[in-house]
């Protein structure tokens, strides 16, 4: 292990696990039991508890806690982890919790992922790779946000919820259903807004899926029978679709909550806003 930048007001436990090239800047506390990856950077004031693991090249930002005890009741004190991947950006005042000893034991964070000041990622939450928080951004334990997805800022998403890869959550939003891959959910409470075509032009997805999509989610939602009655049937009109069958995989999984739905189904339901092409 070498060429550590310490400053000499940090606290570097013993039993902590250091890699390679990381800095840790004035006033961090990092407990014995955590694991900071090559390249980490820790700027001032920041805290990673007992049970975090942070992949290399990470950036923490000052005031960040990072592996604190789960917020849960459930939780009589067992050995619980955070795991964090790498390439992630935490801003100012981030927390995230481990998971809890009564449930998942373990929160995890994918890699590239961006946390902007002040959101917060509770016990046993499944987040990711390349996704964004931004600011005051809070999700309950047991949350599950898919590869890619846009969280906006000071949104709200309640415990056993999932959040579909690509999927948007607007600002100041209060999400209490499953949001599909691919779908935007805005209000409060939230409610299905449409897809979020932006996220899938980004993405590169082609103009057919975009279109399919579109389609298939004006099945699912007609309101006319339950959204799982109408899987078979959309399967079958969109055999060649990948992002459909992404969203079916979605809508069949076990889950704790329904699903994010449309607030008007005959017209400005959102499928159709915008331009694919």
């Amino acid at each position: 292990m070498s060429g550590h930048h310490i400053h000499p007001t940090a606290l570097v436990e013993p039993g902590a696990v250091l890699g390679e090239n990381v800095s840790i800047g004035p006033f961090c506390h990092v407990e014995s039991g955590a694991r900071i990856g090559r390249g980490v950077v820790l700027m001032s004031h920041a805290v990673v508890m007992s049970g975090t693991a942070l992949g290399e090249n990470c950036k923490v930002y000052p005031h960040a806690v990072l592996g604190a005890d789960p917020q849960n009741n459930k939780h009589r004190g067992g050995p619980t982890t955070l795991e964090v991947g790498r390439n992630c950006v935490i801003r100012e005042g981030v927390t995230m919790h481990r998971g809890s000893d009564s449930s998942r034991t373990r929160t995890t964070v994918g890699d590239d992922c961006t946390f902007l000041a002040y959101a917060h990622v509770a016990h046993d939450c499944d987040i990711g790779h390349h996704v964004t928080f931004a600011n005051n951004v809070m999700i309950g334990g047991h949350v599950s946000i898919g590869d890619y997805a846009i969280l906006g800022g000071g949104a709200a998403v309640h415990q056993f919820v999932r959040v579909g890869a690509r999927a948007f959550v607007g600002g100041l939003a209060a999400l209490t259903h499953d949001l599909i891959p691919y779908g935007m959910a805005l209000g409060n409470h939230a409610y299905l807004g449409g897809l979020n075509i932006v996220g899938m032009k980004r993405s590169g997805l082609p103009r057919k899926e975009i279109h399919a999509l579109r389609h298939a989610c004006r099945m699912l939602f007609d309101r006319t029978r339950p959204v799982s009655e109408r899987a078979d049937e959309v399967q079958a009109a969109f055999p060649g679709s990948h992002a459909v069958a992404e969203v079916l995989a979605f809508i069949r999984s076990d889950t704790h909550r329904s699903y994010c739905t449309p607030r008007n189904l005959a017209g400005g339901d959102g499928f159709d806003s915008g331009d694919a092409d």
